[in-house]
């Protein structure tokens, strides 16, 4: 009895060590599965933030990639020489992406291509104001002020690129350029030389050379800087027009003729390109031609003064005086400082017969140009006597030299203070900016 007894005992107590185990083990299944599932189902709002952060990500990517777009875009049209594009393109974006160094003297140099030095000079000023230590665009800003004839921002600004950086050739061609506006050529010369030094690949030190040889007239110098310029940079227009003016001076039209329209093919927008290929055409007596062409620079550049002088000297010398007379006339309103204008409208009133009309502009030319840069202003005051047949030879080889200058004055296209006619064309190519691609 007493065996059976501890048997049924001992049976008990295994059967409560099972159900207290079983107990346990289904207490440890329980706290697995909540701990599970607090892995597996995240709050509402957890995930909500998530979700936030990843739009956020996507909306940044996205207008990331559409600045890059649009800045892409800009600089294409730049260099494809599209400037209005290029212009409308920058001023679209952000002004907090506009207010960039970078961007900056990108839009600058639109606003050169497309003469206009005031604006371009207040781009550059806030770029100053931003980033006073930047190098790049410098030399373009040194431009810009040339064509202003500001000679006192163009010095501190060369005084400035001396202090930051020496060894750079941005420095030195600002350099060349503030010592060219103060007619020290020989010196101007030395700077560019020391911007090539630097850096051999700098198309624009090889392009500003090349146009102080041209007005120093040390042309074969002039053409090798020039093909120095197009050997580093095939499309750089500007290095191909400096080659046909020298052709354009030694009398080599049809050569001339042939560089400008390889510039005009880089650079279709160019009015000041159709310009001197009218009158390369003019000296080659394809007239008509070349009154068209003058006529589809104008359409194109409708207030360049050089443009509208040019068409108006032709158009005496086709002896259509009262349509030159009404176009000089305007030109006189939109540059009140240039001498040649009142020379040319003086001219024509002497072939109309309108002696007191012809000596009062004359007169006016005069006070303009006091120290005689101009010539045939004091030329023709001496013979306004001289019948018309003994002028009529005297008469066609002025009209040849004023179509052959390069330019009638820098003021036909900066609107200040008359130059030599040797110092009117340096540096057309700011009306075309250096940079292309």
């Amino acid at each position: 009895m007493q065996t059976r007894g501890s048997h049924t005992s001992l049976r008990s107590t295994i059967r409560k060590a099972r159900s207290n185990q079983n107990i346990k083990l289904s207490d440890e299944v329980t706290s697995k599965n909540k701990y599970n599932s607090s892995i597996k189902r995240p709050s509402t709002t957890a995930t909500s933030t998530v979700e936030a952060l990843d739009i956020k990500q996507k909306q940044s990517a996205s207008a990331f990639l559409s600045l890059l777009r649009d800045l892409g875009a800009a600089y294409l049209a730049s260099h494809t020489f599209d400037i209005k594009k290029c212009v409308d393109l920058f001023e679209a974006v952000p002004s907090h992406h506009y207010k960039t160094g970078w961007v900056l003297a990108e839009a600058g140099r639109a606003y050169l291509e497309m003469a206009e030095y005031h604006k371009a000079r207040e781009v550059f000023d806030e770029l100053r104001k931003l980033e006073p230590h930047q190098i790049n665009g410098m030399e373009t800003y040194s431009t810009v002020l040339f064509h202003l004839q500001d000679e006192v921002a163009l010095s501190t600004l060369a005084q400035d690129m001396v202090e930051i950086d020496k060894h750079c050739a941005q420095t030195w061609c600002v350099n060349g350029n503030c010592f060219s506006l103060q007619k020290e050529h020989e010196t101007a010369i030395k700077f560019l030389q020391r911007a090539i030094q630097i850096d051999p690949c700098f198309t624009y030190a090889y392009t500003l050379l090349g146009h102080e040889y041209t007005i120093t007239e040390d042309y074969d110098k002039a053409m090798s800087a020039f093909r120095n310029a197009i050997r580093v940079d095939s499309r750089h227009y500007n290095a191909w027009y400096g080659l046909g003016m020298i052709f354009y001076k030694r009398e080599k039209f049809t050569l001339a003729e042939a560089h400008f329209k390889k510039a005009l093919l880089i650079n279709p927008q160019s009015a000041v390109l159709l310009c001197h290929i009218g009158l390369v055409q003019h000296a080659l007596q394809k007239h008509v031609l070349a009154l068209e062409t003058l006529n589809q620079a104008v359409e194109m550049s409708p207030r360049n003064p050089m443009c509208l002088f040019h068409r108006a000297s032709m158009l005496v010398a086709n002896d259509k005086l009262e349509q030159a007379l009404k176009e000089l006339e305007s030109l006189k309103a939109l540059t009140p400082k240039e001498s040649l204008v009142y020379f040319l409208i003086g001219k024509v009133h002497k072939k109309l017969g309108n002696a007191h009309l012809s000596m009062l502009n004359f007169s006016w030319a005069t006070d303009l140009d006091p120290k005689g840069a101009n010539n045939h202003i004091k030329e023709a005051i001496d013979r306004r006597y001289v019948t018309d047949e003994e002028d009529q030879e005297h008469s066609l080889s002025v009209d040849a030299s004023i179509l052959m200058a390069d330019t009638p004055s820098e003021t036909l296209s900066t609107d200040t203070s008359v130059m030599d006619s040797d110092e009117a064309h340096h540096h057309l190519q700011a009306n075309e900016s250096d940079d292309s691609l």
